[in-house]
């Protein structure tokens, strides 16, 4: 596959503005002409490598944040909201949403919020006679959905937060004893019970840990609450740069965040990277090195996006047995649908068949990039005989390129484009025209109904 050219206009104009240069000063230092730049800052030339090196060089600029990966995220989602039945047939093609996503990123954005509240409207207006008896009708996006953006769009990495967790855990040799600790020393002791999993009275200051939870867990949700006491103030500051439109989505994104920190501190940056490349990303390894589970770990390996130290660019989704995605997070150009659930052929839907084994594919998407793919079923425990048990699968995964640096992709011949199975985003944005899974017509292809004629479809794809 021929290397892709590399435009990123948006990210340049952005770079020229934090340092406050003109266009003219900006460019001298790149050691380029003025049309030139004006040109590569439209998008209308991609960058060369001599501005590549001069802007590493000169600014010393992190060059792997000049990918595409957050227009990739816009591209795939104006082609999931355009979708909608709505648009019909004026829905624009796939390279004139590519130069919205390049381009106008901020467009793309509120376009994007315009469509959710459109969305959260029509769901609202079915259910009208429900919504009469409330007080409170007033139409507003999920804060649920608001959330989830944020952490897609800041790339699942945190700078702040994850240095934080880091610096805690420092100096801890065992990420349990160092979490009560570190409760203590606020006042703060530690009972376990065979309630919910983490509880906490602030007028007794005794946080409740359930007996009945996996040590991991357990750890995981001490961590959580040392988040909640000894860096409120960094979680509240990060809260108020994300501007949430209600208390609800803040309150949710908080709980994101305590559990970033705690993630974090369990697995810190860079001890975890090393661990991560000397182990060749073993999640069994890891899991055991780190006392974290195989779920935390997968997560953990997708937020390894610090500029200057980055990891493997990992997409990690964790989906439940009816083929709802309840995480999604993707650093590669895989990115998920927003809507419904993924592409029934990803391995990750097989994975409840084959409990407590790793499943290994070779993908291929209808833009051409090709994936390795990691799925495995995951059991949640109640801890008890009549405890509820909750089952996921979880998929973890890289861009082929990446493949090598993967324990788990030892032996699989990854040369022949036969050994890829095709695979898509969802239904209605997938271009193939011979899927015996397909559950709708793609979005941008007529279709033709023959009365005569059956195939796997009821109708042909032009």
């Amino acid at each position: 596959m021929p290397p892709q050219k590399l435009y990123a206009g948006a990210k340049l104009r952005e770079t020229r503005t934090q340092l406050g240069l003109t266009q003219k000063e900006f460019a001298a230092k790149l050691g380029v002409s003025l049309p030139y730049l004006n040109q590569m800052e439209n998008n209308n030339r991609p960058l060369s490598t001599t501005v590549v090196l001069a802007l590493a060089r000169e600014f010393g600029m992190d060059v792997t944040e000049l990918s595409s990966g957050d227009s990739e995220r816009l591209v795939s989602d104006l082609r999931e909201a355009f979708a909608d039945p709505l648009f019909g047939s004026n829905a624009p093609a796939l390279p004139d949403l590519r130069l919205v996503g390049t381009n106008a990123p901020g467009f793309a954005r509120a376009f994007l919020e315009m469509h959710r509240a459109y969305r959260q409207a029509q769901e609202q207006l079915a259910s009208l006679d429900e919504a009469l008896g409330r007080e409170d009708t007033t139409l507003r996006l999920s804060p649920w959905e608001e959330v989830r953006d944020f952490f897609h769009y800041c790339d699942n990495y945190l700078d702040a937060v994850d240095r934080a967790a880091e610096h805690f855990a420092a100096s801890a040799r065992d990420p349990m004893t160092h979490a009560t600790e570190a409760l203590a020393r606020r006042g703060v002791s530690v009972r376990f019970s065979t309630g919910g999993l983490r509880q906490f009275d602030r007028d007794s200051g005794i946080v409740q840990i359930s007996a009945r939870a996996a040590r991991a867990t357990q750890v995981f949700q001490l961590l959580h609450q040392v988040a909640l006491l000894t860096q409120n103030d960094l979680l509240d500051a990060t809260l108020d740069l994300a501007r949430f439109q209600s208390d609800e989505a803040r309150a949710i994104a908080k709980i994101g965040l305590a559990n970033y920190f705690a993630g974090a501190a369990q697995m810190p940056y860079r001890r975890f990277l090393e661990a991560a490349e000397r182990t060749r990303h073993d999640l069994e390894a890891l899991s055991d090195q780190f006392g974290a589970s195989i779920e935390q770990v997968a997560h953990r390996l997708s937020t390894l996006q610090r500029p200057g130290a980055k990891g493997v660019p990992f997409f990690f989704v964790r989906v439940d047995q009816a083929g709802t995605i309840t995480k999604r997070h993707s650093a590669t150009r895989l990115q998920f649908a927003r809507f419904g659930g993924a592409c029934p052929l990803w391995n990750v839907h097989r994975a409840f068949e084959t409990p407590g084994r790793f499943l290994r594919q070779l993908a291929e998407t209808p833009d051409g990039m090709r994936y390795f793919c990691l799925a495995l079923a995951v059991t949640k425990a109640g801890g008890a005989f009549h405890a509820p048990v909750r089952r996921y699968a979880i998929g973890l995964g890289c861009e082929i390129d990446h493949a090598g640096a993967l324990v788990y992709a030892d032996g699989m011949d990854t040369a022949p484009a036969s050994g890829f199975e095709p695979i898509g985003i969802s239904c209605r944005i997938c271009e193939r025209d011979n899927c015996h899974q397909r559950a709708v017509p793609p979005l941008e292809r007529r279709l033709r109904v023959d009365h005569d004629h059956r195939a796997l479809l009821p109708y042909d794809i032009e």
